[in-house]
């Protein structure tokens, strides 16, 4: 834990960088530390040019790896932060200076337990890109296979958890501080965020994520996930198939090539969908320097640190709401919510409809082209507060890699919605998933799965209705005469019974 010693000078530190930066706001509103605050500002007072949101990028990306990593977890949390603020928060550039190649060398050779060169036939001590947490090198097997090495900073991990120990510590402060904020839940935020920081630390956790991307669209035409190379990975070190492409954003070269815009934005959009809807498994970070386009005209993304999950509730919760949307059936999309429990049962459908038309109407009243369904999400977690709807980190998540997939887009083709082009696809899975045959299988399946668990809801029954009992053997309690022992059994086994039919209810 943050010790109660360093905390105070830390805090003091942070304090004067977010105040030379005039990017204080956020500790003033939450109350955290304000002599602290207040100290900092008489040391560092000076105007800064800028929005807030620029102004606090600028100091989180001063303060180094682990605030930049915060800054951009911090991005999908507009209801935390603000529209404004959290848009300038996810044009963080994670970018830092490169470590040497002879630092990366010790790294592979301590990870892998072997000389560089019996590794590889040929290794690039120049890194080919360089972030907060890892850098990727070029090299070569001696199978002749061209692959990239991604190896993580030396003495990474100790600055993370330094710095989330700092964070926790603040966030116990905000809730302790400001009662109020507890309903954003800012320190599931950082477990959350820890969480996240935690498989990025781990490139055997990358590397499984990346296989099972791959093997998810192994049968997807147009998009291909490089394949993992076990043997040179480790916990430290990540090898995998390297990728030689343009990058998605690079229109001139693409027309250059053949490459009609508009079909690569389809076949964006058709790679998306397939994550989110089919297989609840998605790339999070898909800014336009971690997705390619090969020769042939295949999308090859990279860098596979941040993935989002969605169970299935969540994806029929997301179809029905974004066709509730497109459809501009309002009263839909709000019964959604209740019957996904994200609005509590107490609440007006009605008035809830009513905020939920506020929001759609200005945004989907424009041309097609420039409807923006990220900034619905985004508008829509800005009501949580009126309508007691908790956050949802998944679907924040999701919201901010929307946001990124529509800026590609919008590079790629500004006349096209991506979201238009997907639809087709969004409601043949809905036909096949959310229609009436798909619900009798569901109920079906629901079925069978509570029954299996039968057996074990009568031993709990029975032992809730032998405690009720007094906690004697079925009968006894009322003597050994066979009528009343009979009447007795009725009595328990129909508690029983309906102690079951509770359980299961609420399976």
């Amino acid at each position: 834990m943050f010790g109660l010693f360093a905390s105070p000078a830390r805090l003091i530190g942070i304090a004067r960088t977010f105040a030379r930066h005039d990017a204080l706001f956020p500790l003033e509103r939450m109350g955290v530390a304000p002599s602290i605050v207040w100290f900092a500002k008489r040391i560092s007072r000076r105007e800064v040019p800028g929005r807030p949101g620029e102004r606090l990028s600028a100091a989180l990306e001063e303060l180094g790896p682990s605030f930049i990593k915060l800054g951009q977890a911090l991005s999908v949390r507009p209801d935390l932060t603000g529209e404004e603020i959290a848009d300038d928060l996810a044009k963080l550039q994670d970018r830092l200076p490169p470590f040497s190649g002879l630092v990366a060398r010790e790294t592979i050779e301590h990870e892998l337990a072997a000389p560089v060169e019996d590794l590889f036939a040929s290794f690039d001590d120049t890194p080919v890109a360089a972030a907060s947490i890892a850098q990727v090198h070029f090299a070569e097997t001696h199978e002749g296979e061209k692959v990239a090495v991604k190896v993580l900073r030396p003495g990474i991990e100790a600055r993370f958890r330094q710095d989330i120990d700092l964070f926790l510590w603040l966030a116990r402060m905000v809730e302790r501080v400001k009662p109020a904020l507890r309903r954003l839940r800012p320190l599931e935020v950082v477990r959350t965020f820890e969480a996240s920081v935690h498989i990025e630390m781990d490139l055997r956790l990358e590397a499984a994520a990346a296989s099972e991307l791959r093997e998810n669209s192994e049968n997807d035409t147009g998009f291909r996930v490089p394949k993992i190379d076990w043997v040179l990975t480790g916990r430290r070190v990540m090898t995998l198939e390297r990728i030689e492409g343009t990058r998605i954003d690079d229109i001139a070269t693409l027309e250059e090539a053949g490459f009609a815009p508009r079909d690569i934005l389809r076949r964006s959009a058709e790679s998306f969908f397939n994550q989110v809807f089919r297989d609840g498994f998605f790339h999070a970070d898909i800014h336009p320097g971690n997705m390619f386009v090969a020769s042939d005209g295949t999308l090859c993304p990279v860098d596979f640190g941040i993935m989002g999950r969605l169970d299935r509730k969540t994806r029929n919760y997301l179809a029905d709401m974004l066709i509730g949307f497109l459809d501009r059936d309002y009263k839909r999309v709000a019964e959604v919510h209740f019957e996904a429990g994200y609005v509590p049962a107490r609440k007006s459908v009605g008035a809830f409809t009513q905020a939920i038309r506020a929001i759609g109407e200005p945004i989907l009243g424009k041309p097609l082209h420039e409807i923006s369904l990220a900034h619905l999400l985004a508008h829509l977690f800005q009501v949580t507060e009126t309508f007691e709807m908790e956050a949802q980190p998944q679907l924040l998540l999701l919201q901010k890699t929307m946001l990124v997939a529509e800026g590609v887009g919008r590079t790629l083709d500004p006349s096209v919605n991506m979201w238009a082009l997907a639809r087709p696809m969004i409601e043949e899975w809905i036909v096949i998933n959310r229609g009436p045959e798909a619900r009798v299988r569901d109920m079906v399946t629901d079925t069978v799965s509570k029954l299996e668990q039968l057996p074990q809801l009568l031993g709990r029954a029975e032992a809730v209705a032998e405690a009720l009992s007094g906690g004697q053997p079925l009968g006894s309690r009322y003597g050994d005469a066979p009528s009343s022992g009979l009447r007795s059994n009725w009595v328990l086994y129909g508690l029983i019974a309906i102690v079951c039919i509770l359980l299961l209810a609420n399976l």
